[in-house]
């Protein structure tokens, strides 16, 4: 049987904690390894060998995949200060607004932000779910989710489970091939990895040194009024202090962009292909400004989302009112969106970054494995950027338009 737990190798742990949670002996926790990543403990004089664990892996069970989509759909919501507070169009909100005005008892499972530390949660209503909107650069901590779902479904609840494509593969890998009468629909989020939470942590600590503060909301890609492409990181501290740093300036994203510092299992992640794990797939809406400008929206932000069956196109459907968009096909979408087509594979100089990450002060670190702007960027994206091409793209609609009128 596959899985690190029988193998010890790291690139078969994606670290959801299925095992720890369906093991009633307490013979397994997760633990921190000295990248900062999370992988389960063995205590062999709890265990009762009943390999309960193993079955419960993702990585050892061939789960069924989805085939080709049912729809694509790409747009925003429609209401402002919804899609301002959400990482690219707010489609998520506009599922969840929707399953919760479904009748019978309804849950939403997603990841909430506490600092630098992400936990998966549990939302009973439409206003509780507003904390798990915005992007999380960092791997959540499941807790128990996976068995308080497992007690909701019992108990007759319907839920909506919002994660990482491998943390739906827990979900499903630990729940088994038992339905629960169809009341579980599941969400993924496109990933490209989660990077390791040691960098994170010495990234705050200078931050709140240097502001002699502590942090208290980090926002990986706030809009800063209209700007979803520039993806912004917003640091706001304790005392009322923040500060703000383009992507193309944020040694973070140039460092993992590289993919220097993602999970071992990441580089190989086996969801990362067309065949997709859970009933709806969302991700930003990027290629916007090429094949479907229309769908900009200023800049305010675009979601993709991807219904892979018939659940989730019904969960599109009843949310259609609040978004504001159209169908799209799959092969323009795919094209922009690395992770539904393949994983980024082996990086030979990730090795070279961890140990300098564990050695290295963090200045030294970024000074020797950032990469800055060339002027050529900066160029294209802050002078004849992607909002000046859609403005384009928009005088000469309405040319032809003029023209076509003219004539008749």
């Amino acid at each position: 049987m596959k899985g690190y737990l029988s193998s010890q190798k790291k690139v078969e742990c994606f670290g959801c904690g299925a095992c720890v949670q369906v093991c009633n002996q307490n013979a397994l926790s997760m633990m921190e390894d000295d990248e900062g990543f999370v992988y389960p403990a063995f205590d062999a004089e709890k265990c009762c060998g009943c390999e309960a664990c193993l079955r419960a892996c993702p990585y050892g069970n061939e789960l069924p995949r989805e085939g080709a989509p049912i729809a694509v759909f790409g747009g925003h919501h429609k209401n402002a200060s919804i899609l301002e507070d959400s990482t690219s169009g707010g489609a998520f909100s506009a599922l969840v607004e929707a399953w919760f005005l479904r009748e019978g008892n309804r849950a939403v499972w997603g990841a909430a932000s506490h600092g630098i530390d992400v936990r998966h949660e549990c939302a009973l209503n439409f206003e509780e779910s507003v904390r798990f909107r915005k992007s999380k650069y960092c791997q959540s901590d499941m807790g128990s989710a996976y068995a308080d779902i497992r007690l909701q479904l019992k108990a007759g609840t319907f839920v909506l489970f919002s994660g990482t494509p491998c943390q739906v593969a827990g979900l499903r890998s630990f729940l088994g091939p038992r339905a629960y009468g169809g009341r579980l629909l599941t969400v993924e989020v496109v990933c490209e990895g989660v990077p390791t939470p040691l960098y994170l942590r010495k990234y705050i600590e200078r931050l709140e040194s240097g502001h002699g503060s502590k942090l208290a909301e980090l926002d990986y890609r706030y809009k800063d009024g209209r700007r979803w492409d520039f993806q912004v990181m917003l640091a706001t501290f304790e005392d009322g202090q923040y500060c703000k740093v383009d992507r193309w300036f944020n040694p973070f994203w140039s460092i993992w962009l590289q993919h220097l510092m993602s999970r071992p299992s990441c580089y190989c992640c086996p969801f990362a292909a067309p065949d997709r794990i859970a009933d709806v797939t969302l991700g930003d809406l990027w290629g916007v400004h090429l094949y479907c400008p229309d769908l900009y929206s200023r800049n305010a932000g675009a979601s993709l989302v991807v219904c892979n069956t018939e659940a989730g196109v019904s969960l599109l459907n009843d949310a259609r009112s609040f978004l504001e968009g159209r169908n799209l096909e799959f092969a323009d979408a795919r094209r922009y969106q690395g992770p539904m087509r393949r994983p980024v594979g082996e990086v030979l100089s990730r090795e070279a970054f961890m140990h300098d990450l564990l050695t290295l002060d963090i200045d030294d670190l970024e000074k020797k494995w950032a990469k800055r702007p060339s002027l050529k960027l900066l160029w294209c994206k802050y002078i004849w950027g992607n909002r000046q091409k859609v403005a384009l793209w928009n005088l000469r609609r309405a040319l032809v338009s003029k023209v076509k009128k003219g004539g008749d």
